[in-house]
């Protein structure tokens, strides 16, 4: 029989995170893309993002029919967030800037690509990207490269640099916590096996 779940942040009722989820403001508007294969991922960090931002919506599917609607709330400039050589670095708001709908892809890299080949409207849309040499807290997942940060580290970064000195940090505890109690389930030995320091590849 499956575990009780929590409706709002689909851990088990025995490991809600909501406690730790806070309910933070922020100028930018963040709209997160996820892919279906994400939503009962262990890790769904894109959700706690979502649940943790009051100005932020969480889209699952492949293709979106309402992209124009989605993309064009009056009052910002929609930026996907997602890596191109003509990507421009975020910058923090200079006065009277008008705020960025910050679009982000939620799967891996192959999934998030297939989205933006699925939606033309998305792939156009001009893109910003973080500052290198960001260090993942993501010890679970081995990162496809430096500076591969999970979901809601990336919009946390994002949002630490629009709004600065703004601070977004309280965003990533439901993930840290996430993280520890994964790790406890597994034991340490299996974890330093598998995810230790001494890894290599």
């Amino acid at each position: 029989m499956p575990r009780p779940q929590c409706p709002r942040c689909l851990r088990p009722v025995t490991h809600c995170l909501c406690p730790l989820i806070p309910s933070l403001d922020s100028r930018t508007r963040v709209l997160l893309l996820q892919h279906p294969s994400e939503v009962n991922h262990a890790l769904n960090t894109a959700r706690l993002a979502a649940l943790g931002l009051n100005n932020a919506q969480l889209v699952v599917g492949e293709v979106f029919e309402d992209l124009p609607t989605l993309l064009n709330p009056p009052g910002y400039q929609a930026r996907l967030l997602f890596p191109a050589d003509t990507a421009e670095p975020l910058h923090t708001y200079a006065p009277g800037e008008q705020p960025l709908l910050l679009v982000v892809p939620d799967g891996t890299w192959r999934k998030a690509r297939k989205m933006l080949h699925l939606n033309p409207l998305l792939a156009a849309l001009p893109r910003v990207t973080l500052a290198e040499g960001g260090v993942s807290r993501y010890r679970l997942r081995k990162a496809p490269g430096p500076g591969a940060l999970s979901t809601v580290e990336a919009i946390v970064q994002a949002l630490q640099v629009l709004e600065a000195p703004v601070a977004f940090e309280a965003l990533l505890k439901p993930f840290e916590a996430l993280i520890d109690g994964q790790i406890a389930a597994m034991g340490e030995e299996v974890f330093k096996k598998n995810h230790g320091r001494g890894d290599v590849g």
